[in-house]
C-alpha cells in the first residue's frame, strides 16, 4: 500500500487522518486505503465535544512522534472524522522519522 497519507509541502508535513473518538483506548493504527486515498487510522478516548477529540489527537501524535504539540494543528476537517493534520515546518528528515516510527512500532 502506498503511504500517501503523508506529504510534505511549503508549510510542513501533512498527515491525512481518520479519527475515531470515544474509543476504549488511544492508539495510532495502520494506514487504511479508501476511495478517497490513504489515511492514518487514529483512535482517541476523548469525545468529539468542543474540540476535545482534536486536542487528544494532536497530543497523541506529538507525543508518539516526538514533536512539540505547538507545531501540530488540524488544518482541514476540525468537525469531521476525516482530517488533515499539519506539522508546521516539518522537514524531509522528520517525515522519514515518522515513517520509520510507523514501520517499527508495535500495533
Amino acid at each position: 500500500m502506498n503511504d500517501d497519507a503523508f506529504s510534505i509541502g511549503p508549510k510542513g508535513i501533512f498527515v491525512s487522518v481518520h479519527l475515531t473518538p470515544r474509543a476504549s483506548r488511544s492508539t495510532i493504527g495502520a494506514l487504511t486505503e479508501t476511495t478517497d486515498g490513504v489515511s492514518l487510522k487514529v483512535k482517541v478516548t476523548a469525545p468529539p465535544d468542543k474540540g476535545k477529540a482534536n486536542q487528544a489527537l494532536l497530543r497523541l501524535l506529538a507525543k508518539s512522534w516526538k514533536f512539540p504539540p505547538s507545531r501540530l494543528n488540524v488544518e482541514i476537517g476540525p468537525q469531521s472524522r476525516w482530517k488533515v493534520v499539519l506539522i508546521a515546518g516539518g522537514k524531509q528528515s522528520e517525515l522519514q522519522r515518522i515513517r520509520n516510527w510507523m514501520e517499527h512500532r508495535d500495533v
